[in-house]
């Protein structure tokens, strides 16, 4: 059954939220990485050492979790399912080199998917053949849906760390770390009329994904509340997706004092750079897709200077738990980590608060443990890298403030 998806609202209204939730039970408190290790070194690079693919760490009685994540780890949008999987296999290895959970370790194995929905399912089939238990995915939203509909039938639990569409988590067994792309619509909407970013407003969307086209919805609908102009709506296809030379002079010539980018980095590096060779530089907001377009190739980054976009993580923030993430990382996989290694590394914490919320043990069946953790989900409070005090409720949904970083001297800065 279609579970009802409910929208996000900035600050005030989010912890409003975070505070009916918290009062309709018990709650227990998780603090990612609050397992007694190290990030930078000790038994946590140890543990790193294990292997890319598939890390396994058998209890002395033989039991363990099987965790699978799955992502395009070949392919345009690798970017993104490589980050994921390092990700949540960097929480991985520090749990288990902490104990466990509930005194058990972790197994856990990724597969490629190329962001194709059969190529997901036909991931999901060879997890599970593996002998998965929960999923960690999948890392964008077309295939999530396919391979949601997969998981509710076999009754395991998922939880998406960056499926964005609607869709993808309307399965009761199904919960996610990012917001829906409609809360981010309105999220983008709110913060740049609260901000006083701009009062004319384009928008250049791509009609063709089910991402793009969701959050300019919501992003229109919600302009109007704040007082927003949109002059020029300007979509395009993944068919015509190279020149946008087009859409750039309505908006120019509507007025536009911000353009609104809903959609991934690659599309956005061609609209900065033809943005620059028309001379025309008014600013730029985009979504979390918008996360890794300083990793362009061939791109002159210089161009994103300025740039905003909702997100819920810069890996140049001084809090210590990114900074022993950021650390490990790039100890470990040579790069910056983005967003989307952040929310599959809160993924896998979030896995192990639930399950010991709900005193869990590998024993148990796949579909016993994916009822145990859907009411443990809505007990579990956790401090991740994406959100502080992070709470979910009945449809998925998570309950966290929205963040926006900023590219300044070519590096993402968090925005107050």
């Amino acid at each position: 059954m279609k579970r009802k998806i409910l929208s996000l609202t900035l600050a005030a209204a989010v912890a409003a939220s975070l505070a009916a939730c918290g009062s309709s039970g018990s709650t227990s408190t998780t603090t990612a990485a609050a397992a007694d290790t190290t990030a930078a070194g000790g038994e946590t690079e140890a543990a790193a050492e294990e292997g890319a693919a598939e890390t396994e760490a058998p209890a002395a009685d033989g039991a363990t979790w099987k965790i699978g994540a799955i992502g395009p780890l070949t392919g345009g949008t690798a970017i993104y399912g490589q980050a994921v999987v390092n990700g949540a296999e960097l929480a991985v290895n520090e749990i288990n080199a902490a104990g466990g959970i509930n005194g058990y370790q972790i197994e856990y194995n990724s597969a490629d998917d190329e962001n194709d929905a059969e190529k997901a399912v036909n991931a999901y089939n060879s997890l599970k053949d593996w002998g998965m238990q929960m999923l960690v995915g999948t890392t964008t939203s077309n295939p999530c849906i396919a391979v949601a509909d997969k998981t509710m039938a076999d009754n395991m639990f998922q939880i998406t760390p960056s499926g964005s569409a609607v869709e993808c988590a309307a399965n009761p067994n199904v919960f996610r770390v990012c917001f829906a792309d409609p809360d981010q619509g309105a999220a983008s909407a709110q913060y740049i009329g609260e901000h006083k970013l701009a009062t004319k407003v384009a928008v250049i969307y791509d009609s063709s994904d089910v991402y793009s086209s969701g959050i300019y919805t919501k992003f229109a609908q919600e302009a109007e509340n704040q007082g927003l102009e949109i002059v020029a709506a300007e979509a395009f296809t993944a068919d015509s997706n190279k020149d946008f030379t087009t859409q750039l002079q309505k908006a120019k010539d509507a007025g536009a004092e911000l353009v609104f980018l809903p959609f991934y980095y690659t599309e956005a590096s061609l609209v900065l750079t033809q943005a620059d060779a028309m001379g025309w530089k008014p600013m730029f907001f985009g979504c979390d897709g918008m996360d890794g377009i300083l990793g362009v190739e061939n791109f002159d980054t210089s161009l994103a200077e300025g740039l905003m976009l909702l997100t819920p993580f810069a890996a140049d923030a001084t809090d210590d738990l990114t900074v022993s993430f950021v650390t490990s990382y790039e100890e470990q996989y040579g790069g910056t980590p983005n967003q989307f290694a952040a929310d599959s590394y809160d993924a896998v914490y979030i896995i192990k608060a639930a399950l010991e919320d709900a005193g869990a043990t590998p024993d148990m069946s796949v579909s016993d443990l994916c009822e145990a953790l859907k009411t443990s989900m809505l007990n579990i409070k956790v401090d991740g890298l994406t959100g502080s005090g992070m709470t979910w409720n009945e449809a998925g949904e998570p309950n966290k403030a929205p963040k926006a970083v900023k590219i300044e001297n070519g590096v993402y800065t968090a925005m107050e």
